[in-house]
């Protein structure tokens, strides 16, 4: 008897998970399920899980493909379920390929094709609909983001858009999205969910015709480029009841959400100053560091910098002051931006031809917080006091690119839970789009004569 084992949380259990099992059971006699549990599911990194392990359970089991039906709980299971039941074949999805390859040297390994056109209207949790997920944008950052909406339950991305059709095609292909185009209207028939990983000056027009079609948006950073765009587009989404959100990474990951909290709870006194640095070093050739108008250090990596110094003095500043070193045709290679309010000081540094130490320190009256590059991932941060045998070091996972946290908590608040947006709020969005305009008005002298 040939025996055939998969695994998967098959939550929001719909038809993909149908005909995957289907194809698992004739690959062999006899079929074993491993569902995995909530808590293993949050270890490798699979979020927003909505049914119960036991709901899960239930819907493998009236499949009828399911032999028999095992739990997942730990890690390297799969090889010990595979020697302790005598298996012969290791399955899952194409979108896994070559992650299991290791596990041929104790069975058949088999990458089965991914069912790519889930439909919202097919079998479902009677909670929730999939979100049908459109990218705009073909780039290095929507090619990131793709892979890790495989690790959200119910979402799924459903279409890629791109004026130029060859490029939209081409992404496509790469990652076996069903649909394409170059037209936005059929685009915004085919989905429920954008992400905006465009070009910055195309964001705002794009986030407005979203909005117009009753889409939910989560947009790169910067989110637009003027505060008037910011406010105009919040309140067409609250008209419309639709979620609009930015997406810069650092605000949704779990280390520097703890390391808010630690400073919120008074353990380094009352916050004087928050000092944050990004950098690194770009060919002179790229489009961050070519485009005249919209290229430059600050609109590339300011929107992480400002970050800290927002969520922990506030988007009330007195003022801010950019000093800037600037290449041969005006663009920004390093740009300090000083922010002064009533109680504190706030320092963004940020450079794409300049190299330093990239940490944020933020400073109290009782003690300091240093996080090591690179901080904007938060893996690690340390509470430092005048007593160094009181300092105290916290860790916390980022997983993969952390694009995954930001996901997430789209998903949520598109399913109703509202409150989790307020790890980047309405507030701070316009205040970041506030600050882009005052540097980039004050830029704009400096490029537009060369």
């Amino acid at each position: 008897m040939k025996k055939v084992i998969t695994y998967g949380s098959f939550d929001l259990f719909h038809e993909g998970h149908y005909r995957l099992l289907k194809r698992a059971k004739a690959l062999g006699d006899y079929l074993i399920v491993g569902v995995t549990t909530e808590h293993y599911d949050e270890l490798r990194g699979k979020m927003n899980v909505v049914d119960s392990l036991m709901d899960r359970i239930e819907n493998v089991r009236k499949t009828g493909f399911a032999d028999e039906i095992i739990i997942e709980d730990h890690e390297g299971q799969k090889v010990e379920d595979i020697i302790k039941y005598g298996v012969d074949i290791f399955t899952v999805g194409s979108d896994w390929t070559g992650s299991f390859d290791f596990m041929k040297k104790y069975c058949e390994v088999v990458y089965l094709e991914r069912t790519r056109d889930i439909s919202s209207t097919m079998l479902r949790s009677k909670k929730y609909n999939i979100i049908r997920l459109g990218i705009i944008g073909t780039g290095r950052i929507a090619a990131r983001m793709v892979p890790e909406v495989k690790y959200i339950s119910g979402i799924n991305v459903d279409a890629i858009y791109n004026p130029h059709i060859e490029s939209a095609k081409r992404f496509a292909e790469q990652f076996e999205i069903n649909r394409y185009m170059d037209d936005l209207e059929e685009l915004y028939q085919e989905i429920d969910a954008v992400y905006v990983a465009s070009p910055h000056q195309t964001h705002y027009e794009y986030i407005k015709t979203a909005i117009g079609h009753h889409k939910h948006v989560l947009c790169e950073k910067p989110m637009v480029l003027k505060k008037w765009q910011a406010e105009k587009l919040f309140q067409m989404a609250e008209d419309n009841k639709v979620i609009l959100m930015e997406a810069i990474k650092t605000a949704y990951c779990p280390g520097f959400n703890q390391l808010l909290s630690i400073v919120r709870s008074g353990a380094i006194g009352n916050v004087c100053d928050v000092e944050a640095c990004f950098t690194k070093l770009e060919s002179p050739l790229s489009r961050e560091l070519t485009d005249i108008s919209y290229g430059g250090s600050f609109t590339e990596l300011g929107s992480y910098t400002m970050l800290p110094i927002l969520k922990v003095l506030g988007e009330n500043y007195r003022e801010v002051e950019f000093k800037s070193q600037r290449a041969e045709n005006g663009l920004d290679i390093y740009t300090k931006a000083y922010f002064t309010y009533d109680n504190g000081f706030g320092t963004a540094k940020n450079g794409l031809g300049v190299k330093s130490e990239g940490q944020l320190i933020i400073s109290g009256t009782k003690g300091y917080i240093v996080v090591d590059a690179p901080w904007w991932k938060t893996t690690s941060f340390e509470v430092c006091y005048e007593d160094q045998s009181q300092n105290e070091k916290y860790f916390s996972k980022f997983l993969n690119d952390g694009l995954r946290y930001e996901i997430g908590d789209f998903v949520s608040g598109i399913n109703g839970f509202g409150e989790k947006l307020l790890k980047l709020t309405k507030g701070e969005s316009i205040a970041l789009a506030e600050v882009m305009e005052k540097f980039l008005w004050g830029r704009k002298d400096r490029t537009s004569s060369r």
